[in-house]
């Protein structure tokens, strides 16, 4: 379905690493793969949620040598402390306020980016499909065509 999503912008590639590695998959090794396979710059974006638990990682401080961090927060999530950083990581970084970002000792930085809010989630899609109700406008029609075909999310009886 990533595929069918993203086909038509060459911005977009899917990547199956970390199905196809064995056992647990980290971040940590995800992102020392890419590096590895290709030297360009690589930017982690996640959640605000994800982030601010980032000291329960493997490896989480050694993240921050190796990428920079995009951390996106949903409209209306309230907190306008938001920006901040996770206690456990925050003497390692300096804040330019130029730039508007944090910067890591190795150079990397952390962006903080609110997001436009679209009232789309993944369960509402997934409820629609359950019914064979139309996803339109929610997800790409070659998604919702192969969730239908595939009889996805449909309860099994």
């Amino acid at each position: 379905m990533l595929r069918l999503a993203t086909r038509t912008n060459p911005h977009f590639s899917v990547s199956t690493v970390e199905m196809e590695r064995r056992g647990t998959s980290y971040s940590i090794d995800t992102i020392r793969f890419f590096l590895e396979k290709d030297q360009r710059a690589v930017s982690f974006i996640l959640g605000r949620d994800a982030f601010v638990e980032i000291e329960t990682w493997r490896e989480y401080p050694t993240l921050f040598s190796l990428c920079s961090f995009i951390v996106m927060a949903r409209p209306g999530g309230g907190d306008p402390s938001w920006t901040e950083l996770p206690k456990a990581i925050s003497s390692a970084f300096r804040y330019d306020e130029g730039t508007t970002c944090w910067i890591h000792h190795s150079g990397q930085t952390v962006r903080f980016q609110n997001i436009t809010f679209l009232d789309i989630s993944s369960t509402q899609v997934r409820e629609l499909i359950e019914k064979r109700q139309s996803a339109k406008y929610l997800i790409p029609p070659e998604v919702e065509a192969y969730a239908q075909d595939h009889g996805l999310y449909r309860k099994r009886i």
